[in-house]
Order: C-alpha cells, then sequence, then structure tokens
C-alpha cells in the first residue's frame, strides 16, 4: 500500500511539471531602422522570446517584469493609448492578460510605467538579447 501512495503522489507531481509559465506581457517597439523593431514575450518562467528566439531572463529582470505588468495592469484594462507625439522615432504596444496600451517616444503625460516600459526594453533588448539598436 505505501508503494502505491507514493507512486501516486510521484506521478501527481510530475504532472504540474509539464504546465508551461503564463506569459507577463508582449512588447511590440517599431521604429524606422531594422533594430529599432523588436516583439518581446516575457514568461513568468524566467525567459524572454525576442524575435522568436528565447532567451533566460535573470531574477532582478524576472522581478522587474513582474512589477512592470502589475503596474501596467490599470492602463491595459483602460486600453489606454497616447497618440506618438511630434518627432517620434519609436512606438511600442504592450500586451498584457488585461488588454492593450500604446504609446511613442514623445507621447506627452505618459504615466511612469510606461517610461520604464521603454528602459526595461532597452535593457533586454540590448544586455539579454543581443539587438544593439
Amino acid at each position: 500500500m505505501t508503494r502505491r501512495l507514493a507512486a501516486v503522489a510521484a506521478l501527481a507531481v510530475l504532472a504540474g511539471c509539464g504546465t508551461p509559465s503564463p506569459d507577463l506581457f508582449e512588447v511590440t517597439r517599431t521604429g524606422a531602422d531594422r533594430n529599432a523593431n523588436v516583439r518581446l514575450l516575457v514568461s513568468d518562467g524566467g525567459t524572454v522570446t525576442c524575435n522568436g528566439k528565447e532567451h533566460p531572463l535573470d531574477a532582478k529582470r524576472l522581478l522587474a517584469a513582474r512589477q512592470l505588468a502589475r503596474d501596467l495592469a490599470p492602463q491595459a484594462e483602460l486600453g489606454l493609448e497616447l497618440p506618438s507625439g511630434r518627432g517620434t522615432q519609436l512606438a511600442y504596444r504592450v500586451r498584457l492578460e488585461e488588454g492593450t496600451v500604446a504609446f511613442g517616444d514623445h507621447s506627452r503625460d505618459v504615466p511612469a510605467s510606461f517610461n520604464r516600459v521603454v528602459a526595461f526594453t532597452k535593457d533586454v533588448t540590448e544586455r539579454v538579447c543581443g539587438i544593439m539598436r
């Protein structure tokens, strides 16, 4: 009987191991030059997919991504899309479970979380994905 319970317990543990981690958010950045155009898919499991290629995400960046997802949720629920503004070079679209936000690098009156999207995207794109702009 003990072996049977141990086997059932082991199977239960293994059954939960194959579940993929949920995505935190997806950032699509567009611009005039080739390396400005990037798509980042950030997973809660500690990976980021950059233009289709997966990379590990260190703990510090993963924690920052989780906080960013929480901070963007209220704006995403509202579907906040700000006009890009004059002189815009880069446009950002962030898709979360709660909805989507969009803005440009010269949008006016952006929430602080949008500025953190810009910084996070630049950091991960260059330092994790190796895409220099």
